[in-house]
């Protein structure tokens, strides 16, 4: 996740090395869907603000 002022960028952390606060998803299409339907992201990472997924969707579901 990258911030900027009350922007967030979610990205996949595939290697599991990238520090500070995480959230689990199945690298599915449904699964991602459920997410953002859900807003889950938003509670998961305690952040409120504009989450742009875009490098998150592309990954779990290609260019």
């Amino acid at each position: 996740m990258e911030s900027g002022a009350d922007q967030f960028s979610l990205r996949p952390d595939r290697r599991r090395a990238m520090t500070g606060r995480g959230a689990h998803i199945h690298p599915t299409a449904a699964c991602l869907e459920s997410a953002l339907r859900r807003r889950a992201f938003g509670r998961a990472l305690r952040i409120a603000g504009v989450l742009d997924t875009g490098e998150l969707t592309e990954a779990i579901q290609g260019p």
